[in-house]
């Protein structure tokens, strides 16, 4: 049995058989649709969620299956002995995807569960996300070997990314004045600069010399400056004045783009006018709605190929 918590223990070649498959399922869903026949979701959010929710659950009903949704503070997780729980729920259901707060829970989850576990998103990984991107840019360049700049706050997003594009080829750049808790070592950044693949710039650059930078790039992401649980919270006004003054210049906006031919990515949800000017969503949202619905492709492959039997691998023969 095997988890999806991040991509350190999957190869290169692993992560892009997931691709393939999400592009197969993607470009012939009436020939999935009964591949998870009789198959069960469970889905438990401490987090809030738009498209973790609706893409997993319409994935898990296209693919025959059926899926059941939780709150963490509707269940008893809250109160009780989270191993005993978590098998609890493995009595009942195939596959498990807890979009949670801290990777610690998950990490103790993958552990303990007894059927497949999907990380839908923690603190210190994003791994759907980060296969929806790279499923995008892989539709759009017919190639993952491209110069890709991330410009944000360090976290999650930007994590799964570097754990996943400089092994499959491509050049990935990150600008991130901001540093989020995301409970990851120095060292797993060192791992990814020795592929030769991985670029973190000085945030002191100058603007100058990022537009130059930029010119170069086949793809800029970004990500929302501020987590969206703390974005409206009052407890977090403070901090969020200080994000936010520190990374106004560093937003995504025409002048940055100006004499570009890159794409631009957001993962959403956006806050336009802080991280990303309208005009740029604007000539990007096609890009960007891509992005988002390649989610359900991706999250489809992860749990056929992590449900996978002699049944399912008839699915991928020529």
């Amino acid at each position: 049995m095997r988890n999806l918590l991040d991509f350190r223990n999957y190869t290169p070649a692993e992560i892009e058989e997931l691709l393939d498959r999400a592009a197969a399922i993607k470009a012939n869903p009436e020939k999935f649709k009964d591949i998870l026949a009789g198959k069960k979701l469970y889905m438990l959010f401490e987090k809030t969620s738009t498209r973790t929710f609706l893409s997993f659950s319409t994935g898990m009903t296209e693919l025959g299956g059926t899926y059941y949704n939780q709150l963490w503070e509707q269940s008893n997780f809250v109160l009780g002995d989270t191993i005993s729980e978590l098998r609890y729920v493995g009595r009942n259901v195939d596959i498990i995807m807890a979009r949670l707060k801290r990777n610690e829970m998950v990490e103790l989850m993958g552990k303990n569960t007894t059927v497949p576990f999907i990380n839908g998103c923690d603190n210190s990984f994003h791994p759907c996300q980060a296969l929806a991107d790279l499923l995008k840019v892989k539709e759009q360049f017919g190639t993952l070997a491209v110069n890709f700049l991330y410009i944000g706050a360090k976290n999650n997003v930007l994590n799964s990314l570097v754990d996943s594009l400089p092994r499959l080829g491509g050049k990935l750049y990150s600008l991130t004045p901001i540093v989020n808790d995301t409970g990851v070592p120095e060292e797993f950044y060192e791992k990814a600069k020795e592929t030769g693949n991985y670029v973190e710039i000085d945030p002191s650059i100058s603007m100058e010399e990022l537009k130059k930078i930029v010119k170069d790039m086949d793809v800029l992401y970004t990500d929302t400056w501020v987590d969206m649980e703390f974005f409206n919270n009052p407890a977090f006004a403070k901090q969020k004045e200080e994000t936010i003054a520190k990374m106004m210049p560093y937003q995504i906006n025409d002048e940055l783009l100006e004499g570009s031919k890159a794409i631009v990515l957001h993962d959403m949800p956006m806050h336009i006018g802080y991280e990303i000017s309208q005009s740029v969503v604007d000539k990007n949202l096609d890009h960007i709605l891509d992005q988002a619905e390649n989610r359900r492709h991706v999250e489809k492959a992860v749990m056929v190929t992590l449900l996978e039997d002699e049944n399912t691998k008839k699915y991928f023969e020529n």
